[in-house]
């Protein structure tokens, strides 16, 4: 007897190989096919999405047979939870199997940072090296580091960060008794730190924490790194410190508005600009999707969904 596959509403785009999973398993439409085959959107059990597409509330409202939201990443910013809740319908993500890779990228960015990498691969292909050395860098080793947000990801960060001899705090929303120092100050954390790492959850309770405020506290020999979410950060506020010689530079791999970037970050040679690779290896974008698929493989067959997030 055939099985009929439950169908799904695919948000977002996914590497080949991700994607064959999913049409072999499931009956995967696209927003586009509701809007061609409006019936489609009865016929929808479940969303798989990833962290960087918003799902509109409006879409969500049109599938009233929508029982779970699965995103493959740890955020759930741009996902309607308080309509989910409402709902009933649950919200998945993919926390933990990331963690390794979005710290390892935060430590390369830090270091290619400071150590000036990119500008030091030019300076070599260009043939300077022949008419005089690389200008000296900074380096990390017994910097003081500051972290906002400490959950899964901020603790990897820290542990890596261990290694080099750096004296670590971190800022949060409480005190988690950690062996590192806890700040309640934000302004305090980046006045008393030469490199900020910026690692909190979006939303809207984290819009623009990191402002013109705190880029002052930070200062001109201070440096900020932001692999969370461009909304943590007050974009206009950055390139007017980074401008202004306010801090000393920024390694940045989320923005606002992404993939279309404001231009003014192309003509500073004080900042790395990466893009949104925090997750981006091919083993890390695996173990998502087999998460992903496996909330809603769990959830369609007992009801449970295996990393269900706090309903909105």
């Amino acid at each position: 007897m055939r099985v009929m596959r439950k169908t799904v509403l695919q948000i977002g785009g996914f590497a080949p190989e991700i994607q064959a999973r999913i049409d072999a398993e499931f009956r995967c439409v696209g927003l586009a096919d509701l809007e061609r085959e409006p019936g489609l959107a009865t016929e929808v059990g479940a969303i798989l999405t990833r962290s960087n597409q918003e799902v509109p509330e409006d879409v969500v409202r049109r599938l009233p047979a929508l029982e779970i939201i699965a995103t493959c990443g740890v955020g759930y910013d741009l996902i309607p939870r308080a309509l989910a809740a409402e709902r009933g319908i649950v919200v998945a993500n993919t926390p933990d199997v990331l963690n390794a890779a979005v710290a390892e990228l935060c430590i390369g960015s830090l270091l290619a940072l400071l150590r000036r990498l990119p500008q030091a691969d030019r300076y070599v292909r260009a043939g300077a090296w022949k008419n005089a050395n690389f200008a000296l860098a900074t380096s990390l080793a017994g910097k003081h580091v500051g972290i906002v947000g400490m959950g899964r990801i901020g603790k990897e960060i820290a542990r890596r960060l261990e290694t080099f001899g750096v004296a670590l705090a971190y800022h949060g929303r409480t005190d988690q008794q950690l062996a590192w120092r806890y700040e309640p100050d934000l302004a305090a954390l980046a006045r008393d730190s030469e490199i900020l790492i910026v690692v909190a959850p979006g939303g809207a309770d984290t819009q623009h924490l990191i402002d013109a405020r705190v880029l002052h506290a930070l200062g001109p020999n201070g440096y900020l790194v932001n692999v969370a979410r461009g909304t943590l950060v007050d974009e206009a506020a950055l390139l007017a410190a980074l401008e202004q010689g306010t801090i000393a530079g920024a390694a940045l791999d989320v923005f606002d508005n992404e993939p279309d970037i404001d231009p003014r970050f192309f003509k500073l040679d004080n900042v790395l600009l990466t893009p949104h690779l925090g997750s981006a290896t091919h083993e890390t974008r695996a173990a998502m999707a087999q998460l992903m698929l496996d909330n809603v493989r769990s959830w369609f067959r007992s009801g449970r969904a295996l990393t269900p997030v706090e309903p909105g």
